[in-house]
């Protein structure tokens, strides 16, 4: 490689160290660990200086044939204006293949998403903080690797893709709360250690009072713990989520491409977010 030039190659375990690098450049609060468990979930690729240094990210997580996510999008600050964003992008067009994309853009990325065909579809709202003191909800319980299959079909139903990986996934890292009625189980939640704390994601319910239920199982054990949730502007739990010490601190505009068809009745509904990165 000539001095100057960017390669791009596969996104491997090695190319985490750099990746942790970068990401703290933009400020995001992603460990190694988080790292690892998106790569684990994802095919992608890096930009490689000519000294060997990760200059760009991307990851693509593929649920099923059903759709992919696009993310962990960055280029170093001294790299920018070249066109790398771009050539990361068109990576992932190849590794995902067919599958419709899926992805979270910030501000500054949104311009050359919408360039590649991608199209707004909601706005999504970072909450973080130390939660106050709640109690305990009626009606929530602690999930087991027994109920694992209904809460993927669950997902399924309410994400519209087959996000399997992902659920085994947490199961490995976290833990899970349903709801049950009549003995099945009709709203889940998840909980995983994340950035600089613990990020509460997914939740799917029927309503905003099942969701929030959920998310008070977890939190009310935690007091003055760092919690995140990731939510869409429209699930109407944001100014919930400010009351128990979450801030709305952030976030980013849900874009796809194509665009999404599917019944804006569905039910049960994704009221929050693995995290902005998975969907």
């Amino acid at each position: 490689m000539q001095q100057g030039e960017i390669a791009i190659r596969a996104f491997g375990p090695d190319h985490i160290e750099g990746a942790v690098a970068l990401s703290r450049q933009e400020n995001w609060p992603h460990r190694p660990q988080d790292w690892q468990m998106a790569l684990q979930l994802s095919s992608g690729a890096v930009a490689l200086d000519d000294q060997g240094r990760v200059t760009g990210t991307i990851l693509v997580t593929p649920y099923g044939t059903d759709c992919a996510m696009i993310n962990m999008v960055i280029v170093d600050r001294n790299a920018r204006g070249k066109g790398l964003g771009r050539k990361l992008m068109e990576q992932a067009f190849s590794l995902a293949g067919n599958r419709p994309l899926r992805l979270v853009a910030t501000t500054d990325g949104m311009p050359l998403y919408e360039k590649l065909g991608f199209v707004p579809s909601g706005t999504i709202l970072q909450h973080q903080g130390n939660v106050t003191a709640l109690g305990i909800p009626d009606g929530v319980q602690a999930a087991d690797t027994g109920d694992l299959p209904e809460i993927k079909a669950m997902d399924r139903e309410a994400y519209g893709a087959n996000r399997e990986t992902l659920i085994d996934a947490l199961a490995e890292r976290g833990e899970f709360a349903v709801i049950r009625r009549n003995g099945a189980i009709e709203a889940y939640a998840a909980i995983r250690p994340f950035g600089r704390g613990e990020v509460i994601g997914p939740v799917i319910a029927g309503d905003a009072d099942a969701a929030k239920a959920l998310i008070g199982f977890f939190a009310a054990p935690r007091a003055g713990a760092f919690l995140r949730v990731d939510t869409d502007s429209r699930t109407g739990i944001a100014g919930w989520l400010g009351e128990i010490g979450l801030a709305h601190v952030g976030g980013g505009i849900a874009m796809d491409r194509p665009p999404k068809t599917g019944s804006k009745h569905a039910r049960p509904k994704v009221y929050a977010l693995a995290n902005q990165a998975l969907g």
